[in-house]
Order: C-alpha cells, then sequence, then structure tokens
C-alpha cells in the first residue's frame, strides 16, 4: 500500500460493493474488497485493480490479516444491518479507522448506530429524500 493513498476496506461485494470498488481502483486507490462468497468478487469490474479476500465481515482474525490497521477507511455493504454494525464496530473500536460508514436498511437503527461514531447510509431515507426534492420542483 502506498504512503500518499488512502487504503479503503469494503466489506461486502454485491453490486453497491463492487462500484465503489471499482471507482476507488479506478483513481488509483488501495482497496480491499471482502465478502464471505468467494463467487461475489465476479461483480468486481474487469478494471479492478485492488486486492480481494474471502472473509466474514467480522473475523477479527482476517481482517488483520487484510491490514485495517492501515485502512483510512471502511465501508459495510453488506445485505445484513447486524453483520454491518458489527464490522463497523469492529473497525471503529478494534482498528481506529477514521472514516467508517455502514448500509442501514432498518430506519429504527440509523440513530442507535450514529450515536456509535459510525456513519451510517439508509437507502430508504435516501430514497424518500430524492423522491420529495423530485415533487418539490414540480416533477408531480
Amino acid at each position: 500500500m502506498s504512503g500518499e493513498n488512502v487504503y479503503t476496506v469494503i466489506a461486502g461485494c454485491g453490486r453497491l460493493g463492487a462500484s465503489i470498488a471499482g471507482k476507488l481502483s479506478d483513481q488509483k486507490k488501495d482497496v480491499m474488497v471482502l465478502d464471505c462468497d468467494k463467487t461475489a468478487f465476479r461483480k468486481l469490474p474487469c478494471s479492478y485493480g485492488g486486492l480481494t479476500m474471502t472473509a466474514n465481515a467480522t473475523d477479527i482474525e482476517k481482517l488483520s490479516s487484510a491490514n485495517m490497521k492501515d485502512a483510512a477507511a471502511f465501508i459495510a455493504v453488506t445485505d445484513y444491518d447486524c453483520v454491518n454494525i458489527c464490522a463497523a464496530q469492529i473497525a471503529r473500536k478494534v482498528f481506529h479507522i477514521p472514516k467508517v460508514v455502514a448500509r442501514i436498511y432498518d430506519e429504527d437503527k440509523v440513530d442507535l448506530v450514529n450515536k456509535m461514531g459510525i456513519d451510517t447510509i439508509c437507502p430508504s431515507e435516501l430514497s424518500e429524500k430524492e423522491i420529495s426534492n423530485y415533487i418539490a420542483i414540480g416533477g408531480l
């Protein structure tokens, strides 16, 4: 990993995780993508130049071997809120990663996760805001 590059670890290689990884890789950023299903890495773009590791996002031993201590950012975008929350907590508390974000589907969990010092992205909240903006500018 180069010193001037930001090292980002992404947990979850679904459409969103693969897309983020591809964009960061295209920007010449150092990226490690973790997924417990090795076939998920097929979703990564052909141009992806980062690393992959078959691992559970909450396995501290595997996270250590992914050089989490060197990461400046951790993004948890698995399909499971509980995994994202737990992995984000590990990234923040065990590895002291400064930028940690977790995708949370259940809006009721967002405040709790934010109070843990973890940034959140909630797809339903984002959709709601965009639809409200669309209506406000005369879309409907």
